[in-house]
Order: structure tokens, then C-alpha cells, then sequence
């Protein structure tokens, strides 16, 4: 415990400004937004490969690149032909679209408190970077061709970028939420135990540096 009369000096802090905060929602809700479209669009996959199969034959795609022209024709005959013999499986991609849903309402965590919520963060960021092996080992096992899983990798990939932004202004945010007490004359501070010259102290809800 110091004596009475000893003289401290704060060291320059940075406290958490409104900026970096709003810097980590902007990106954490560019984030919610993808997985909402993501999920929603998993709904009505019948009427949406129908669409796009009159668009592409409607363009010059059939001249241009055939291959895609054949393979969203080949989705949609799919399609077709399950939801109206097995509509019971569409229930699958039903739960797709659901858990997209599921995980954006879990970053409601970090919209609030990014700090103690950080995990949801990092949470996502493993999820983006595993759609990578998924998609490289069950694409082709389950005969999809090889530029459909780079679409497929491309929404780990796109996806892992405002989450890798917004982490790193959350730890910005916690380093700014770190103040640190140093001794001005270490002759002017006895602590209660010997070999102590300094003593740091903790805002509430800080970490010491």
C-alpha cells in the first residue's frame, strides 16, 4: 500500500472509442446480412433454378458457355423431378436454410458485447474456413464439377473476410479498455511486500497490459 503523499502518474490511455465499436458492428452485421440472404434463398431452390434456367437460356450463355447452361438444366430437371415425386426431401434444405438463420441470431452476442462475445467471431471464422475441406471432399463424391465447388469455396472464403476485419477491431477495442497505474518515484512507494516498486490497478470490466 503506498504512503500517504505519494505522487502517481497515468500512463496515456486509449479508451474504447465509439468509432472502433461501430467499425465492429458495420462489419459483424455485413456478416448477419450474408447469412440471412444465404438461408432465406435456401427456401425456394425450385422456383429460383427455374428462374435461372430461363434467364441463361434467354441470354447467349447457351453459346457463350454451354457447360453452365447444361448443369443449372440438370438442377432444375432435379429439382423438379424430387419435389414432385419425393417432396419430403426438400424438408432437408428446409433445416439449411433454418440453421443460416439460427447462426446469424447467434452474433447478436458480439452486435452487443463484442468483447465478451468474441468466441461467436472466432466461432465463424473456423466455420468459413472449414467450408473449404467440405467442399473439396464431399463436391466430388457427391458428382458436382469442379467449378461449382469454387463457388461453393467462395462463400468461406468471402464470408471470412468481414469477420477477420471485425476481430481485429475487437481487439483493438479490448486493448483500449487497459490502463496501466506506474509509480512517478519509486522511492515514494513501500508495497506491503519487499521487491515491489510499482503496483498496476484495474478499471471494472479491463484488462491489465
Amino acid at each position: 500500500m503506498c504512503k500517504r503523499g505519494s505522487s502517481l502518474a497515468w500512463t496515456p490511455v486509449t479508451l474504447p472509442g465509439v468509432a472502433t465499436l461501430t467499425r465492429i458492428r458495420f462489419w459483424l452485421v455485413v456478416f448477419v446480412i450474408g447469412l440471412v440472404l444465404s438461408g432465406v434463398t435456401a427456401f425456394p431452390l425450385q422456383s429460383e433454378a427455374s428462374l435461372l434456367a430461363r434467364v441463361l437460356h434467354a441470354s447467349p450463355a447457351p453459346d457463350v458457355a454451354p457447360w453452365l447452361v447444361e448443369w443449372i438444366d440438370r438442377v432444375h430437371t432435379g429439382l423438379d423431378v424430387t419435389y414432385r415425386d419425393y417432396p419430403f426431401i426438400a424438408y432437408g434444405t428446409d433445416w439449411l436454410a433454418f440453421a443460416h438463420l439460427v447462426i446469424a441470431i447467434a452474433f447478436w452476442g458480439p452486435l452487443r458485447d463484442p468483447v465478451r462475445n468474441v468466441w461467436v467471431v472466432q466461432f465463424g471464422m473456423i466455420a468459413c474456413v472449414a467450408v473449404v475441406p467440405l467442399a473439396l471432399i464431399a463436391g466430388p463424391i457427391r458428382g458436382l464439377p469442379w467449378w461449382w465447388l469454387l463457388i461453393d469455396i467462395s462463400f468461406g472464403v468471402f464470408g471470412v473476410i468481414p469477420l477477420l476485419i471485425a476481430y481485429r477491431y475487437i481487439r483493438l477495442y479490448r486493448g483500449g479498455l487497459t490502463v496501466t497505474v506506474v509509480a512517478a518515484d519509486a522511492s515514494a512507494v513501500q508495497p506491503d511486500w519487499a521487491g515491489a516498486s510499482a503496483r498496476t490497478t484495474q478499471l471494472p470490466g479491463a484488462s491489465v497490459r
